[in-house]
């Protein structure tokens, strides 16, 4: 198992360093925590230009057809920032879904506006009985004669206020198991709200009575969505693994700087006790996350594998904030510093994708341990 970067992946790479420094700088970070219409008129053009919103689309569909390792390889980078905006949610996971749940209409007519930008999709999968299970969805569409009408509410819908189209787990009358539903995110009915405290684009989406047209109807989609959501997972790993690194870095560097009794405070034991514990965690969520995108590239069982990296990224990176406030004390909860942005984002990418928890005990299953 080589888990070294290619060449190609190294320029990507690259590429991707620059931009978070150039166009990403703390200040800009800062804004966009304020501000989130700035990310999709300064940020989403440069990233379409770059050829990332295609990077997960095969050729045919206008993509570039790059392996998940490249994308999050991409990912990484930009979750050093951490660089907020729908990149994930729209050209990998919904693309994804995409490309396991619709026929060759709907591909052929989504995917290659996807991949230029021109098209932001989000999933809404998760509602007020919280869970990433098909049990958990109460929203129904009822037929109308040809047509559908969709009511209910998504909460926690990640990125939704960027979206041009939803993607959304309902039930539809008349079909058996979870559709998915394809709505134009400015339909009439269709109401999204921000969702205070949470990563900027996190928010609530109610659905008064929209109508849906049958062909934009993914019939009994589950096992599609769940085969997406599994591949893509390691993808949003990645961009933890990302955030762990540059939160260590911010750490190590404050404790070489501050002084306290007249020596250095990375001298102190109790802060060295903290930088280990946060060297431990960015190690295991690179080499699980890493690990796992190996395995999925190679055409393997990547399912444990995927479980076993989304439980340790998603813990590394909220106990690697913990550590790094407790090394900053004071300074690490001004908002002008830095650090809350990742703090935030650890918090609001724990769940995302299934919490720790949901990813153990799947992890019992795909190990033959308990029943599926």
């Amino acid at each position: 198992m080589d888990l070294s970067l290619n060449d190609t992946q190294q320029l990507i790479q690259d590429s991707a360093r620059d931009f978070v420094r150039g166009a990403c700088s703390r200040d800009v970070l800062l804004k966009l925590d304020r501000d989130p219409a700035v990310i999709m008129s300064a940020l989403w053009p440069q990233m379409s230009a770059l050829g990332w919103t295609g990077m997960a689309i095969p050729e045919q569909y206008g993509g570039t057809g790059n392996c998940m390792t490249d994308v999050a390889v991409l990912l990484e980078e930009l979750g050093s920032g951490p660089v907020p905006g729908p990149l994930f949610s729209s050209s990998v996971l919904c693309s994804r879904i995409l490309l396991e749940a619709a026929n060759e209409t709907a591909k052929a007519t989504w995917l290659p506006r996807i991949a230029s930008g021109e098209r932001v999709f989000a999933l809404a999968l998760t509602e007020a009985r919280y869970g990433w299970s098909a049990d958990s969805i109460r929203c129904k569409a009822i037929s109308d004669g040809k047509n559908f009408r969709l009511s209910g509410t998504k909460v926690f819908v990640h990125d939704a206020l960027y979206a041009t189209d939803l993607l959304v787990a309902a039930h539809v009358e008349g079909q058996t198991g979870v559709s998915l539903l394809r709505i134009d995110a400015k339909a009439p009915g269709v109401a999204i709200r921000a969702l205070d405290g949470f990563i900027v684009g996190m928010s609530e989406v109610e659905f008064a009575d929209v109508a849906v047209i049958g062909v934009d109807v993914m019939g009994n989609a589950w096992d599609a969505l769940e085969r997406a959501m599994l591949a893509s997972t390691p993808v949003l790993c990645a961009y933890k693994v990302g955030a762990c690194k540059a939160v260590y870095d911010l750490s190590v560097n404050y404790a070489r700087d501050r002084t306290q009794f007249g020596q250095i405070i990375g001298r102190f034991a109790r802060v060295q006790d903290h930088i280990i514990h946060m060297v431990n965690y960015v190690d295991s969520a690179r080499w699980t996350t890493y690990e796992a995108l190996w395995k999925l590239d190679s055409g393997m069982d990547a399912t444990a594998s995927i479980h076993v990296a989304k439980s340790v990224a998603s813990e590394s990176y909220l106990r690697t904030c913990d550590f790094a406030h407790e090394v900053h004390a004071g300074i690490g909860v001004v908002r002008e510093y830095g650090l809350t942005l990742h703090t935030k984002m650890s918090r609001s990418l724990y769940h995302c994708l299934g919490a720790p928890a949901v990813h153990r005990k799947r992890l019992e299953s795909a190990l033959g341990l308990v029943a599926a």
